[in-house]
């Protein structure tokens, strides 16, 4: 034997080989016993990898071909799960916007949504503004009281759909200060057919620009009771059944006198004028801005503790008989006192023994002394209450109500028609 020979070679050394050259004995934890356990690996170009390429026995990998294939098949999964969830992201973005720019869209939680019956058309009513932008949330829209009809239209704030709706509702206090800039811009589509309705719940006095609306609108939706759409504050209702009412004390414990909540203080007007001269000889509690404050959650409970409550219109005009008077005294059940239009346009809409005008009374004094009477007679005082027997107070509950009216107007047979003087129709 040589020198060399029968010396025996140490565990997971290698001679000779593909690569030739002298073994080189790998430690334990680098050996293919070790390698599946550990995931030891060097790093191989995919090259080499698909060639299935041996490693130098000096390498410290552990890869077969096996593994070779099964982590290109790895990588190709990855890719591809990739490229799948990208494409439906895609798609979802296409059918979002898609869904957006539609007339059926619902944008939710401002747009009253009606379905309409499968043989009525639906009409397209397009908001131009939300008025004094208070958006409000509308969830199946339902009409009831003197519109029963069914509102076969969707309404939408999308501007987009403006050459396809059937009609557009501009409230006036939004575009009124800036109407060149502010009303739609576009020419009406062709034919003409599209009706630009005129809305506003505020008296002339606090309008602006009026002229400028001359020739633009087919439809008016106002308080005035000659509106095409009528809207009034409130309004009285026939009871199905007499309600019985005991007329030996009030509704309500009614413990204080008069009530007034006035927001819009000014000295110069003429509501405050009279105030003023009517203030020496009678005691009023005065809520508001620039007196006692009275919370909104608070209001109705608070002012039906008042037997009288002074309902005085900031401004004067026809059939301008506002919340005041249907909200803070008559819903409260205080006998309102009515400064606004004259006696015989109240009387259009309330009896005659439903509220106390200024005008039957020569002066704010008489009209204090006849209050403090009331006060001391409660049978003189009840008799204000007689015609609640038969009728019912309504407020207004919210912005849709005027949408739904404009729905119902607008199904039935259009009359196509231009205002040419909106602004002396409203004077």
């Amino acid at each position: 034997m040589g020198k060399g020979e029968g010396r025996r070679q140490r565990p997971g050394s290698q001679s000779g080989g593909r690569g030739g050259g002298r073994g080189l004995a790998l430690p334990y934890f680098l050996s293919d016993r070790k390698c599946s356990s550990l995931g030891i690996i060097r790093h191989m170009s995919d090259r080499e990898l698909l060639e299935g390429r041996d490693m130098a026995p000096q390498s410290t990998s552990c890869f077969t071909k096996a593994q070779a294939t099964s982590s290109l098949k790895k990588k190709y999964f990855y890719s591809q799960l990739f490229l799948f969830l990208l494409l439906q992201l895609l798609f979802t973005l296409s059918l979002l916007s898609y869904w957006y720019l539609s007339p059926w869209s619902v944008q939710k939680p401002c747009l009253p949504v009606q379905v309409a019956p499968s043989d009525t058309p639906v009409l397209i009513v397009l908001l131009w503004t939300w008025p004094f932008n208070q958006q409000v949330s509308i969830q199946g829209l339902h009409c009831v009281g003197p519109w029963t009809k069914e509102a076969n239209c969707r309404i939408t704030l999308n501007h987009s759909w403006y050459k396809r709706a059937h009609a557009v509702i501009i409230h006036h206090p939004n575009v009124g200060r800036r109407p060149s800039e502010q009303l739609p811009s576009e020419p009406r589509p062709a034919p003409a057919g599209q009706r630009w309705i005129w809305f506003s719940l505020e008296s002339p006095s606090h309008l602006n620009n009026l002229a400028a609306m001359d020739g633009l609108f087919n439809l008016t939706m106002t308080y005035h009771s000659d509106s095409d759409i009528f809207t009034p504050y409130g309004w009285l209702k026939p009871r199905q059944e007499p309600k019985n009412i005991s007329f030996t004390r009030p509704p309500y414990p009614k413990t204080k006198l008069v009530a007034w909540v006035v927001s819009n203080w000014k000295e110069d007007s003429t509501r405050v004028i009279y105030f003023r001269k009517l203030q020496p000889y009678l005691s009023v509690d005065v809520y508001g801005k620039h007196h006692m404050p009275l919370p909104t959650k608070t209001q109705q409970s608070v002012l039906s503790k008042y037997k009288f409550y002074l309902a005085f219109e900031n401004s004067v005009h026809k059939d301008y008989i506002t919340e005041k008077l249907w909200h803070n005294a008559l819903a409260a059940w205080a006998v309102p006192i009515v400064y606004g239009p004259p006696k015989y346009n109240y009387e259009l809409f309330l009896p005659s023994d439903a509220f106390i005008h200024v005008s039957d009374f020569k002066s704010p004094k008489e009209l204090a002394i006849y209050l403090m009477k009331m006060n001391k007679d409660e049978k003189r005082y009840l008799a204000y209450f007689q015609w609640r027997k038969h009728l019912e107070v309504v407020t207004r509950s919210g912005w849709h109500q005027e949408f739904c009216k404009a729905c119902r107007i607008l199904q039935e047979p259009p009359t196509y028609r231009t205002l040419p003087m909106l602004s002396k129709w409203f004077f």
